[in-house]
C-alpha cells in the first residue's frame, strides 16, 4: 500500500511541554530531542516557546506513532510531556479531508438533517369531558370543594359567580326598588392603604 501524504502532517507529532527549560537551556533541548532521535535519527524540531509547544516531524510514520505510544503522558525533568498526532494520516489522499457530517444536523440552521429523519407529528390536545360535564353542572351562587383539606394542605373550593343579570348594578338597583331588596347586599370593594412614610428613610 503506497503512503500519499505530506511528510509534515502524517508524520509530525506536538509536545505539549510546560518545561521551561527546554526552551531556555541547549543541555535541557538536547536532552528532550535525544527522547525522539532515538525512534528516527533524521527527525527535526520546530520550537515554539510562546505557545509552549514542540513540532517533531518524524520521516517515518511508524516512528511517530512509537514515539507517541512510548513517551505521551511520560516525565520529562519532573513534567508531564503529552504528544499529540499534527494530522491523522491519510492514506490515498494528499489533500486535507473535511470533517464527518455526523452532528452538522445540529448547527442551526442546519445544512441537512441526517439519513432517516422524519418529522415528529404534533400531538392532539387533550380534552378531558369528565372536567367539562361537572364544570357544566356549575350552579350559580353554590361552592364545590375539589379536595378536601389536610393539616399540611388547604382545601381547594371553587365559588360559582352568579349570573350577569343578578349581579349587575342596572336599573333595578335604584332606591326603594321591591326587586332589589331581596337581593344580598354586594360586597363593598376596601382600597388598600398605603403604608406610611417613616422620615429619614430615603428610598
Amino acid at each position: 500500500m503506497h503512503l500519499k501524504t505530506t511528510k509534515c502532517n502524517a508524520f509530525c507529532l506536538v509536545a505539549s511541554v510546560t518545561n521551561q527549560e527546554v526552551f531556555d537551556r541547549p543541555e535541557s533541548r538536547a536532552s528532550f530531542e535525544s527522547l525522539f532521535r532515538s525512534f528516527d535519527p533524521d527527525v527535526n524540531f520546530q520550537f515554539f516557546k510562546s505557545f509552549r509547544r514542540v513540532r517533531i516531524n518524524f520521516s517515518d510514520a511508524l516512528a511517530a506513532a512509537e514515539a507517541r505510544l512510548r513517551l505521551h503522558k511520560s516525565d520529562f525533568n519532573g513534567k508531564e510531556m503529552r504528544l499529540y498526532f499534527a494530522q491523522s494520516v491519510l492514506i490515498g489522499s494528499p489533500r486535507l479531508e473535511p470533517p464527518k457530517p455526523d452532528k452538522q444536523f445540529l448547527i442551526s440552521p442546519p445544512a441537512s438533517p441526517p439519513v432517516g429523519w422524519q418529522q415528529a407529528p404534533d400531538a392532539v390536545p387533550v380534552i378531558n369531558y369528565d372536567l367539562l360535564c361537572a364544570i357544566s353542572k356549575l350552579g350559580p351562587g353554590e361552592k364545590y370543594e375539589l379536595h378536601t383539606g389536610t393539616p399540611t394542605t388547604p382545601s381547594v373550593v371553587v365559588h360559582v359567580c352568579e349570573n350577569e343579570q343578578d349581579s349587575s348594578g342596572g336599573e333595578d338597583d335604584t332606591e326603594g326598588s321591591t326587586s332589589s331588596s331581596n337581593r344580598p347586599p354586594r360586597p363593598k370593594i376596601i382600597q388598600t392603604r398605603r403604608p406610611d412614610i417613616t422620615p429619614g428613610v430615603m428610598q
